[in-house]
């Protein structure tokens, strides 16, 4: 077994320098000037940064669904939502309370959002793959019907909101341009650690996990499975709402069309990278933020942003056969 790690670990490697050849830039200094991008200097720290923070909370979002056995592709339309609902709340609201609604009204609309995908899975046994697949959809048209609409800034000709005010987004935790932590990176960390406890210390943490790890075994045990996967989904949209809400208040500072880039779906590999633990999602986050912010620095060498989900697709696979290994031996 320990042969085929290493065989498909040797491959990987060899497939992303393979990779490089072919664009024609030394694997070295391919690297090398990603490496740079993502931590070479205090602004690579601060954009490897923001590009964590929101892979952090939605990365969460997902973990908590596969915890409860449940794989809640709708992550990306649930942070959609969550980051339209708090501009509109901000808009109207401005200052302090502002902030406080809106971030309310992101995490609710991101609930919200989840909410029949949950209900359709437990009372129906409708596949949730689909289901939210299908929301990413209504998520995406929806969000860029009202921003092209109602909720457009009049002197902008693009799809977008006013800006907010600087007394409406959330404020820094530590700035020294161009370095800077916001508070929304805080927030993530604070609920990762807040999961960890609630998922090992609680009945309703030990009831998700029993659904997630043998559905039958738990209700045969008196765990109420349809309650568990019904909140388990809409916690997790709540998760993925809060983490739009955040991106919104903290980094970007309006709504727009095409608002996140995919955010959503890089949080499925964040969180199975991550493995069993909430804190996984730590390394694994700031990994793939690192590769979104590096990516940008290696196109200047003529390499494709691209390659960086092949290196990323490489990761997971090669972690999916370490994780595998472990189980094997323990069985």
């Amino acid at each position: 077994m320990r042969l085929r790690v290493a065989l498909v670990s040797v491959a990987a490697l060899l497939l992303v320098v393979g990779a490089l050849v072919l664009s024609g830039v030394p694997p070295t200094e391919a690297l090398a000037e990603l490496a740079r991008g993502a931590f070479g200097s205090k602004s690579a720290w601060a954009g490897t940064l923001r590009e964590t923070t929101p892979l952090l909370l939605a990365g969460l979002a997902v973990f908590l669904a596969l915890r409860a056995g449940l794989f809640n592709i709708g992550v990306e339309g649930q942070l959609v939502v969550g980051a339209m609902a708090s501009v509109a709340v901000c808009l109207a609201v401005p200052g302090a309370a502002g902030v406080v609604l809106g971030t309310l009204a992101g995490v609710a609309a991101g609930a919200l959002w989840a909410l029949p995908a949950g209900l359709i899975k437990a009372y129906r046994n409708g596949h949730e793959v689909i289901t939210t697949i299908m929301l990413n959809g209504v998520a995406n048209f929806l969000s860029t019907a009202l921003v092209a609409g109602p909720l457009k800034d009049p002197s902008q000709q693009s799809p977008t909101t006013r800006l907010l005010d600087a007394s409406t987004r959330i404020p820094d935790l530590y700035s020294a341009p161009p370095f800077r932590v916001n508070l929304g990176l805080v927030a993530g960390l604070v609920l990762i650690a807040a999961t960890a406890w609630w998922l090992r210390r609680t009945v309703a943490g030990f009831e998700l996990r029993a659904t997630g790890a043998n559905l039958r075994a738990a209700e045969f045990a008196g765990v109420p499975v349809r309650r568990v996967m019904l909140w388990s989904m809409v916690a997790s949209g709540a998760i993925g709402g809060l983490a739009g809400a955040l991106q919104a208040l903290a980094y970007e500072g309006r709504f727009y069309a095409g608002f996140s880039p995919g955010y959503g779906f890089d949080s499925l590999g964040v969180a199975i990278l991550a493995g069993a633990s909430p804190f996984g999602l730590l390394p694994s986050a700031l990994a793939f933020g690192a590769l979104a912010k590096g990516s940008t620095s290696i196109q200047i060498l003529g390499v494709p942003k691209g390659l960086s989900y092949v290196i990323l697709g490489l990761l997971i696979v090669v972690f999916a056969v370490v994780r595998y290994r472990r189980e094997g031996a323990r069985d």
